[in-house]
């Protein structure tokens, strides 16, 4: 599933007894990202994205409200979304251009525009997985069908609210993917000499990322994989087209093309990138089951409630004893799992080993990365772009939020 924190489905249960403390510790890595700070060049890069991605919004406001005054809540949530953030998927366009160009004394226009169609594109995935998944919050706020169900409700409106809600969110999915691709016309246009392979880039990323998250759907309600090696391989699928080429090989590989970065640089840059774009969503399965609520943001259990088949899961179900993988199996797609049943599943999951499995393929997917980038300088990487590569795979995957 796309990322940035997503909570739980209204309908879901109580808490269990603050008391209870039958979970095992998570074992997950220190966060590594207020030790290493982002370099000035970095943060005038996300400045200029969060303002030129705020101007954009507020001018489609302008034009809609023009329109109708009705209409400005559409724009309103994609504000609400935006704002600040990580940027990490616009941090790696801006490493993919400067591996190609070079760096400059300020970020260019197109890599801006490329920016914001990025974060646009995130926003549109983000808003529309919420609806599939029902999750309620997301970055700590609600969600956009929650923003317009109770928008629905203040304002008296007739029929249903959750309904009302599920549309207006699906409209602003719809026309924050729209301008997502508004915004990468801006920055193709204006980048001067880019190579062919940009465009046809950023039109296969909106069809694998809607085709994964077909199959994540389809991975809920399916028959389950019969073995440990097709369930694993199914995961695995569903993560790499959802998410991870989105995330990381993506944002690279379209500031890289932006920039005319020849095809030798393009591939290397790529398959440096879609290992760590793996290994960020797989630390995305352990946080959503180990992770602590208090440094996440959301919490822990969302992927057991809505059925998700992850790596880690089927680990989970082919290593745990018969009795153990059928009350696994059993709590998958309940959304009244309370914090005692997450916490049952997560001594399940770390009795298994799969826990484990999951980190050491973090670890094997880490080093694949590093050992592709060490072959960046060759292409005449310089060692300032290098190193800020190697500073965002290790923020990408030794996270905790």
């Amino acid at each position: 599933m796309p990322t940035s924190g997503h909570a739980a489905r209204p309908d879901a249960a109580a808490p269990a007894d603050p008391a209870d403390t039958s979970a095992p510790e998570p074992s997950l890595p220190p966060e590594t990202e207020a030790a290493e700070k982002a370099s000035p060049a970095q943060e005038e890069y996300v400045a200029a994205v969060n303002a030129r991605l705020e101007q954009v919004l507020h001018q489609k406001r302008s034009e809609m409200v023009k329109i109708s005054a009705e209409a400005g809540p559409l724009a309103e949530s994609l504000l609400a979304l935006t704002s600040g953030g990580k940027k990490l998927r616009p941090v790696l366009a801006w490493i993919g251009w400067r591996a190609a160009s070079g760096d400059a004394a300020h970020p260019p226009q197109p890599l801006i525009e490329l920016g914001v169609a990025l974060e646009l594109f995130q926003a549109a995935a983000l808003v529309h997985d919420d609806v599939i998944d029902r999750s309620s919050t997301r970055r700590g706020q609600p969600s956009a069908h929650v923003r317009f169900a109770q928008l629905h409700t203040n304002r008296g409106y007739a029929g249903s609210a959750p309904h009302f809600g599920t549309s207006g969110a699906i409209l602003t999915g719809d026309l924050s993917l729209s301008w997502a691709s508004e915004a990468f016309d801006g920055a193709h246009e204006s980048a001067g000499s880019p190579t062919a392979a940009a465009r046809g880039a950023f039109r296969r990323m909106h069809t694998e990322v809607i085709t994964g998250q077909y199959l994540d759907v389809l991975s809920e309600v399916a028959s389950a994989p019969e073995n440990e090696e097709q369930a694993v391989k199914q995961a695995r699928n569903v993560l790499r087209y959802k998410a991870a080429k989105y995330s990381t090989e993506y944002p690279i590989a379209l500031g890289c093309a932006l920039a005319g970065g020849s095809d030798e640089l393009l591939r290397t840059l790529s398959e440096a990138a879609l290992p760590l774009g793996e290994a960020f969503q797989l630390r995305d399965d352990l946080l959503g089951v180990f992770g602590d609520p208090k440094v996440t943001g959301k919490p822990v259990g969302d992927d057991l409630r809505e059925g998700k088949r992850t790596e880690l899961i089927a680990y989970g179900l082919h290593r745990s004893s018969a009795a153990e993988a059928q009350r696994l199996e059993a709590m998958l797609g309940d959304p009244e799992l309370t914090e005692h049943d997450v916490a049952e599943a997560r001594d399940i999951l770390a009795a298994s080993g799969a826990m484990t499995l999951v980190e050491d393929e973090i670890t094997r997917l880490t080093d694949q990365s590093a050992g592709v980038a060490r072959r960046l300088p060759d292409l005449g990487v310089s060692p300032t772009v290098a190193a800020d590569f190697d500073r965002v795979a290790r923020r990408l995957t030794a996270r905790t939020s």
